[in-house]
């Protein structure tokens, strides 16, 4: 929710393992900058280390990983509320400059059965406060500093040089003009499916594994990064190996450089960063990248054939999409193909859990989505994935929007068929094979279900499904190496190609 509403989530829950369920969400949150407030019931001090029940140790249970941690007295008229308010406000505003997870751990003796609100409302306690309470402002005044976004002092000189952009993930209003402002540049755009940005040469997780076309790229001059985070492995190759002039732009002020780059880092919106940047209208500078994606597209369409399969839907994806909606892509073998196979239309939202790139609770998080947005979803995740998070799908019964989750079904983690590790291996300790299929698990939780063959399937499938407010499972069945085959055999095969043939 927190996601597509950009807007604080406060999750509110009991004491003992029900808090530490939490931990994964967290994290997420706290690496892809999503902002929560995360309440949690305690036990009084006297009540811990004793064998009371569901009382485990929780002040600062979270470690490092929320921006702030405030760890309550148990309920007393002994504090003011002013206190109380102010405290939570100063560890709240914190997300105005970093956005990340609030940790506020209240310990009770006495679960709050019944409580009254209008008694509640109407106690001395309050009195300090109430004028506040009938307000909407907050306690205290935080005045917004407004911060221009200074041109780089040599903007004149690296503007004319050869450049390369490569735009990962943002949010998806900083998104647009990224592409006209490198065409008009004349420089090389690289872009990750999760940034928005229209892609000017796409299939770059493809061609970007042909060593000719790699290495003229690394004779760029400069390299700016916008965003962070990219799914792609020979895009982060390409970071990893590029030695020369390197900017990074994020309003994020952590550090989004893996690679340790010698760089200069502006710390904005990159939207703002672009108007204060002018481009200098040059023609292009590397020829062969655009020959080499437009080759690509051809080369993709006759490699995937039109049998509907894991490669020609990550490839077809926009036949799938609605107007006014929104794509998720979950963590999976899946995702790459997309990031690999697809041009989207730009500005289309996407939302990923790219922050520690995990499989816990994509399904919570599309249903989050989906009430958050009140807008059609269409979501794709691993059959490995779905099975992790299967009890959140009793969430989707309060979907009130056309919401399609596909689960594709290679039976296990078909993303580990790229290690270079013996097949027997493989499926005893990283595929798992499962043997699974999703039919009894819609009809478990009252959801409508399809499991289409061909495409025509599919799209009969998808007419109906858009014309009901609710949710429906897709299963996309497949063989356990059939995406994996198809991505190494494109790999292979463009990194041989010879430019222009």
């Amino acid at each position: 929710m927190a996601k597509s509403t950009k807007k604080p989530v406060a999750i509110i829950v009991t004491s003992g393992t029900a808090a530490a369920n939490l931990y994964p969400a967290i994290v997420e949150a706290r690496q892809s900058h999503i902002n929560l407030i995360v309440l949690t019931a305690d036990r009084p001090p006297e009540l811990l280390e004793c064998g009371a029940n569901q009382a485990i140790l929780q002040e600062n249970m979270f470690g490092v990983y929320p921006l702030a941690n405030i760890n309550l007295p148990r309920p007393s008229q002994d504090y003011s509320a002013p206190w109380l308010i102010s405290k939570i406000e100063q560890a709240c505003h914190k997300q105005t400059e970093v956005a990340g997870v609030v940790h506020i751990n209240v310990p009770f003796a006495e679960p709050l059965y019944d409580a009254n609100i209008e008694e509640i409302d109407a106690h001395p306690w309050l009195a300090q406060v109430q004028r506040w309470l009938s307000q909407n402002k907050s306690w205290t005044n935080y005045p917004k500093l407004h911060q221009e976004v200074l041109i780089h002092e040599h903007w004149d000189h690296w503007r004319t040089k050869r450049g390369i952009i490569v735009a990962g993930r943002m949010p998806a209003e900083q998104a647009m003009g990224i592409a006209a402002w490198a065409n008009t540049m004349g420089w090389v755009l690289l872009t990750d499916i999760q940034s928005g940005v229209e892609a000017a040469l796409p299939y770059a997780d493809i061609w970007l594994a042909n060593q000719t076309v790699k290495q003229k790229m690394l004779q760029a001059d400069i390299v700016i990064q916008l965003g962070n985070r990219f799914i792609s492995k020979r895009i982060n190759q390409f970071l990893a190996e590029f030695k020369n002039e390197f900017w990074i732009v994020d309003e994020s002020p952590q550090a989004v450089d893996p690679y340790h780059h010698l760089h200069t880092r502006f710390t904005a919106k990159i939207h703002h960063w672009l108007r204060a940047h002018p481009p200098l209208r040059q023609k292009p500078w590397l020829l062969e990248a655009l020959a080499l994606s437009k080759f690509c597209a051809t080369f993709i369409e006759q490699q995937v054939g039109g049998n509907l399969n894991e490669a020609s839907l990550a490839h077809h994806i926009e036949r799938l999409l609605p107007n006014n909606g929104a794509l998720f892509l979950g963590n999976s073998l899946f995702v790459r193909l997309v990031d690999a196979l697809t041009k989207l239309p730009e500005g289309y939202p996407i939302y990923t859990n790219r922050g520690a790139s995990g499989i816990d609770g994509l399904l919570a998080t599309i249903a989050g989505i989906g009430i958050g947005s009140n807008q059609p979803v269409v979501a794709l995740v691993g059959d490995t994935s779905a099975l992790y998070d299967l009890n959140s799908l009793a969430l989707f019964k309060k979907l009130n929007q056309p919401t399609i989750l596909f689960i594709i079904n290679n039976n296990g983690g078909a993303i580990f068929d790229m290690l270079p590790v013996d097949s027997e291996v493989k499926d005893k300790f990283y595929r798992m094979p499962h043997h699974t299929e999703f039919s009894q698990v819609a009809s478990m939780f009252d959801l409508k279900y399809a499991r289409p063959y061909t495409w025509a399937d599919l799209s009969s499938v998808l007419k109906q499904a858009y014309l009901r407010r609710e949710a429906t499972i897709i299963e996309i069945k497949v063989a356990p190496n059939d995406g994996s085959n198809i991505y190494k055999r494109l790999i292979e095969q463009i990194s041989y190609a010879v430019v222009g043939e």
